[in-house]
């Protein structure tokens, strides 16, 4: 059974921080703000990641959840300056437990003991991750886990991070919301329609252009809002010119 590096009575920080002891791991990569500071807070307890794993539609070729593409996802990895391994799904995501077994197992090799998650307080993915980390015998990391989500938002962005919102919930947000970059007055206006701050249950997904982490800014030189229909509306960030600049 997986390792949760979580205890009563100390943060994730603490614990994990006690636990690291230059551990290696590689991290859960969606290219939005919770992988982004779980990442950042796991370099700080004292862990090697060795690479960022990220998912992305073999017929749309962008990532599974945020609808980024792949491409962008590779240049961001390149402006943090650590390598992206990014692995392709069926569209239906039928195959994404076997698809994630192998993609982490090819990890092993190196010495790699443990993987990052951004999970918040959403039970049944943590319940997934430990189901499967432990199958497949490395510990789970979750640095974000029972952190309150205006707190994650406040330490993402006093840390110095930008993101900008790249997909959202049709239903309960508007295009107007899309390209908009995260701020406190935009958390605030997400608690008074009743969304997480955070987003964690898929209500919006963003991404990050700049932070602590980041060798060079990521910069969106042209991109519209659009609609996506299926199961459930979402307007998503339909990239379609970006780039990389000096600090």
């Amino acid at each position: 059974m997986a390792l949760y590096l979580i205890i009563q009575g100390g943060s994730p920080m603490d614990t994990m921080t006690k636990t690291s002891l230059k551990t290696a791991a590689i991290a859960s990569w969606s290219g939005g703000k919770d992988s982004c500071l779980a990442y950042y807070k796991s370099l700080k307890a004292g862990y090697h990641v060795l690479s960022l794993l990220n998912f992305v539609s073999s017929g749309s070729k962008r990532s599974c959840s945020h609808e980024l593409e792949g491409k962008l996802l590779q240049l961001q990895a390149e402006s943090i300056g650590i390598p992206l391994a990014q692995k392709e799904v069926s569209p239906d995501m039928r195959k994404y437990e076997e698809a994630f077994k192998s993609a982490v197992t090819e990890f092993l090799p190196q010495g790699v003991s443990a993987m990052v998650f951004g999970d918040i307080y959403l039970l049944a993915h943590k319940n997934w991750v430990e189901r499967v980390c432990g199958e497949i015998g490395i510990q789970a990391l979750e640095p974000l886990w029972e952190i309150p989500a205006e707190d994650i938002i406040k330490e993402f962005l006093d840390s110095g991070f930008k993101a900008v919102i790249v997909s959202a919930k049709a239903d309960i947000m508007g295009k107007e919301y899309i390209g908009r970059e995260l701020d406190l007055p935009l958390v605030e206006e997400f608690k008074k329609k009743g969304i997480c701050p955070c987003g964690e249950k898929g209500e919006y997904h963003t991404l990050v252009i700049d932070g602590p982490i980041f060798k060079k800014r990521l910069q969106i030189v042209e991109a519209y809002p659009a609609l996506k229909e299926g199961s459930e509306k979402h307007w998503f960030l339909d990239i379609k010119k970006y780039t990389s600049s000096e600090k």
